[in-house]
């Protein structure tokens, strides 16, 4: 299976590296993308607020056309990626800075440091939850009342719209794996704390779906004890990773497939996906060229994990898989969200990939 795994990881990057612009070929697919989550997908959000969780500066952006903007790697990140594929000719925008007509293909919520919890990230400074996500979401939807005729129809505009989130990795990150600022690790147990997770994670997901959202992506988290923050907080016992962790996080991985049929089943209309990132960031980086799995590209600050403001980065930037301390490299999200979009594995997706669900 490993050996199946590494082929078709190969096969996939190696066909959108000599082949781009098929990512930004062909007319959209929906009317507009609204995506919410973490620094995985924050484009910029952060960068206005009081907070150690912002990449504004450089070395982040250095293989972006534009520079540093916010986003928490060298070059595009995953959102990026998933709009092209679904074929904008831009990026969404932050909801920082969206304005106008701009809105009308969607808007990026995501902030870097946030999570499913309210406090999770809160030691680092400002952040905007899911929580708070979704109410900049409400503001979107009454400025749609003024760009679409007429107001009553906004509803139905939605309901072709795609949403994705990616969420919950500082809900372990930054909150269960800090007892020093957070007492959840005392007051749960892993399994408890999944569980409690996904119960407010629910909540959330519905009051989208009262918003008039009908095709949502669930991302889930990925190995979590693999990144180089973790190797250097915790003891890996021999391992390559903290397989402690790992194990912790996949107690709530468990949990969305279920979740995703409950809320197909329980409304109507619903078309609930999700994504396993762990399948997809299963097999050997090597077979593509990565040498470098368990180090960050930049130098990293020891105050936060974080690329050290002008510093030089590694050379070549497609031999790591992490750029900082904790976010991939443009090529793994480049992976991730191509085969989001068109699974390679049936384990990548379920119960389908984002194409199929975009053409329903």
């Amino acid at each position: 299976m490993a050996s199946t795994i590494t082929k078709w990881i190969f096969i996939t990057i190696l066909y959108f590296i000599v082949k781009p612009k098929i990512l930004i070929q062909g007319q959209k697919q929906i009317p507009c993308s609204f995506f919410f989550g973490d620094s995985l997908f924050d484009i910029g959000n952060n960068n206005l607020l009081v907070t150690q969780a912002k990449a504004n500066y450089p070395p982040y952006g250095i293989d972006y056309p534009d520079g540093p903007t916010g986003r928490f790697t060298n070059g595009r990140n995953i959102a990026d990626f998933l709009a092209q594929l679904l074929g904008f000719d831009k990026p969404i925008q932050p909801f920082a800075t969206a304005s106008g007509s701009d809105i009308l293909n969607g808007v990026n919520y995501a902030s870097g440091a946030s999570g499913i919890r309210d406090e999770s990230g809160s030691h680092l400074g400002d952040r905007i939850s899911l929580s708070g996500q979704l109410i900049n979401h409400a503001t979107t939807i009454s400025r749609l009342g003024q760009l679409i005729s007429p107001p009553n129809t906004v509803n139905n505009y939605l309901n072709k719209c795609l949403y994705t989130i990616n969420i919950g990795s500082n809900d372990y990150i930054n909150n269960y794996l800090l007892p020093r600022f957070y007492r959840t690790s005392v007051l749960f147990t892993p399994d408890q704390y999944a569980e409690a997770l996904i119960q407010k994670y629910t909540l959330q997901l519905r009051t989208l779906y009262n918003n008039g959202a009908r095709k949502i992506v669930i991302i889930g988290l990925g190995f979590i004890g693999c990144i180089p923050q973790e190797l250097a907080n915790f003891p890996t016992n021999g391992s390559s990773c903290v397989d402690s962790i790992n194990n912790n996080v996949q107690l709530f991985n468990n949990r969305l497939k279920p979740l995703i049929d409950n809320l197909n089943t329980n409304l109507p209309g619903a078309q609930f996906i999700y994504i396993n990132t762990t399948s997809i960031s299963s097999g050997d980086p090597s077979a593509i060229g990565i040498k470098t799995v368990n180090a960050p590209c930049c130098v990293v600050s020891s105050s936060n994990g974080q690329c050290g403001p002008n510093q030089v980065p590694c050379s070549d930037r497609q031999q790591f898989v992490f750029w900082d301390n904790f976010h991939p490299t443009e090529l793994l999200n480049q992976v991730t969200a191509t085969r989001a979009y068109k699974a390679t594995l049936p384990s990548d997706a379920y119960p389908t990939d984002i194409l199929h669900l975009v053409q329903q």
